[in-house]
């Protein structure tokens, strides 16, 4: 037992030693990698992410999520078992992408808007992919079919539904309110500081994103110098690293059309290790373990791998 610890604690020191020599001999592909997600952040995530966690924040902030509540609880609390409050968290995780659902969840968790058993049971199953990600740059970028849209936003939006069904959710329900009541919050932040909070809440949590998606992009160029041949595994690995380029890699290689689309969508309700680590940001301080996370989306690939396979086979592809 004591020469296992001894080889746990040395292990991450030695692998961030080797990867500080890494990039010092290969600085080229640091220096790629760092552009590139560098730009993809500035032109794709920035402008797509941060207006919606300033408008997240100002709706949690302010009494304008219980107006909302009042029109989308009623639905969302039957059939997802969650608080009025969770509703939101829901609507938020399927609607704006990563790192979203986890924010939104561990923020109103942080202002004792909902409990830690519901918390940990939003996590299981709403952070996921955007709708306009998997529209634009998976279908038609990408899988290059304009008769996937349907098949695949479906697929996509009911893995993570039926993972929901699947984790227990007794003592969330026995918390919850009753379906379609608000609780009543006494203290509400005036607009002003309201404002002030939200601006610069959403412009930390969206460079901590910024940070992870260059570190992450560094991560796979220097992986895939690695000589590890080129075998399906190896292709897996990296593509697992983030979502972006994960499809990118897989659309490229050679592997057939079934299996690509297969892995696809797989990867995208996964979402890579780079949205782990964002989500494991978001949550720090909520005593929810990261792992428990990564174990719902893995969870959630394999269901959407089951949905994939039952389509290609209805449909004869």
């Amino acid at each position: 037992m004591s020469k296992q610890r001894s080889l746990q604690q040395y292990m991450l020191p030695a692998a961030v030693i080797m990867l500080f020599t890494a990039m010092l001999f290969f600085p080229s592909q640091v220096l790629r990698g760092a552009s590139f997600g560098l730009l993809l952040w500035f032109n794709t995530v920035l402008p797509t992410l941060f207006p919606f966690i300033l408008i997240c924040n100002l709706l949690i902030s302010t009494s304008a999520i219980d107006m909302l509540l009042h029109f989308i609880s009623p639905l969302f609390c039957r059939f997802f078992r969650v608080s009025p409050y969770g509703a939101f968290a829901v609507l938020a995780g399927f609607l704006c992408g990563y790192p979203m659902g986890a924010k939104v969840t561990a923020d109103l968790y942080r202002q004792d808007m909902i409990g830690k058993d519901e918390t940990a049971y939003l996590l299981a199953f709403c952070n996921n992919t955007s709708p306009m990600f998997i529209l634009s740059f998976l279908v038609m970028q990408n899988l290059k079919d304009d008769r996937l849209k349907l098949p695949v936003l479906g697929i996509l939006t009911l893995s993570p539904v039926i993972i929901s069904f699947l984790h227990p959710a007794g003592k969330v329900r026995a918390q919850a309110s009753p379906p379609g009541t608000v609780p009543f919050r006494s203290k509400k932040m005036p607009f002003s500081d309201a404002l002030d909070f939200s601006v610069s809440n959403a412009l930390d949590s969206i460079a901590k994103v910024g940070a992870y998606i260059m570190m992450f992009a560094v991560f796979t160029e220097l992986f895939l110098m690695l000589p590890l041949g080129g075998s399906t595994f190896c292709l897996l690995l990296a593509a697992s690293l983030e979502v972006t380029n994960g499809i990118t890699m897989l659309c490229g290689s050679s592997l057939s059309r079934t299996s690509v689309f297969i892995l696809c969508l797989a990867e995208t309700s996964f979402g890579g290790l780079c949205a782990a680590a964002q989500t494991a940001s978001m949550i720090r301080g909520t005593g929810i373990p990261v792992s428990s996370y990564l174990l719902k989306k893995l969870a959630t690939a394999l269901v959407a791998s089951l949905l994939a396979c039952l389509y290609l086979s209805l449909a004869g592809l």
